[in-house]
């Protein structure tokens, strides 16, 4: 397993620490804030599920977690090392050694075959490319009959299995993913949410995925749930059941609170 650590690898307790971490957008006089002072602590070695109703701020909060947003205010530690104040050069590398990413821009190299964008990660490293261990983990996503085809001849489907392999097969420390199974047939989400937590169970690796799926969430240890910008809760071993009736509770509060502010506006004017 490739494994690089600016700390000690029996020193880190935490995958993911956020300490009242803010992220706002639009001007001052329509600003709208995504985060509002987070402040979570994921352990090392977990699979954690964030959900929360659109607009909730999930996809912020994976996306600054993960090193691809800058916080306006806060502090960030992923594997034990503060992710805020790198240079870009100094933050790429961090994120090519330490984290595996899996968003809906999926960035693969069109013009490569599906075994050459898995390993990419590695190649841009300088890392050894262990070539069987490449095809078993793309194999696992379901790409066993593909590894040499070229992007142009995949579906979107296929698409999103090769970003997930490929953020797998270098070893991170911890995977960060906004809806990673979104686009998936429920026999494909299934192999890869299986895959993920293999990753966690065998490797000791930490998982971080913002999901709207109760399925998928109760693949998870945890489910963290946000509304509003802010943490609205958590569920330790999660059911499906029990992640959609939360769901369906954070869904009417969004719109009690929705109606407030129109009623606010309408007041005001």
């Amino acid at each position: 397993m490739f494994r690089h650590h600016d700390t000690a690898p029996d020193t880190i307790t935490e995958a993911l620490r956020m300490v009242s971490v803010r992220k706002a957008y639009g001007h001052p006089e329509g600003e709208v804030t995504a985060l509002d002072r987070v402040s979570l602590s994921l352990p090392a070695g977990s699979f954690t599920a964030v959900m929360g109703p659109s607009g909730s701020g999930k996809s912020t909060l994976i996306e600054c977690a993960a090193g691809l947003d800058t916080p306006d205010t806060g502090v960030v530690v992923v594997d034990g090392a503060q992710v805020a104040g790198r240079g870009e050069e100094e933050l790429a590398k961090f994120r090519r050694q330490r984290i595996g990413s899996i968003f809906q821009q999926f960035d693969l190299v069109e013009t490569e075959t599906v075994l050459a964008n898995v390993t990419l990660p590695l190649r841009t490293a300088g890392k050894r490319v262990d070539t069987s261990y490449a095809e078993h983990i793309a194999t696992q996503a379901g790409l066993g009959g593909r590894l040499h085809h070229l992007l142009a001849e995949l579906s979107d489907s296929e698409r999103q299995r090769v970003a997930i392999a490929r953020a797998l097969v270098a070893n991170p420390s911890v995977i960060f993913g906004d809806e990673p199974t979104g686009g998936l047939d429920p026999d494909s989400a299934r192999n890869v949410l299986e895959l993920l937590s293999h990753s966690v169970r065998q490797f000791g690796q930490s998982v971080v995925l913002a999901t709207h799926d109760p399925v998928a969430a109760s693949y998870a240890d945890s489910v963290v749930f946000m509304a509003d910008g802010k943490l609205a809760g958590c569920l330790h071993q999660p059911t499906p059941a029990a992640v959609a009736e939360q769901m369906a509770y954070l869904g009417d509060l969004s719109l009690i609170m929705d109606a407030r502010s129109r009623d606010r506006a309408l007041v005001s004017v």
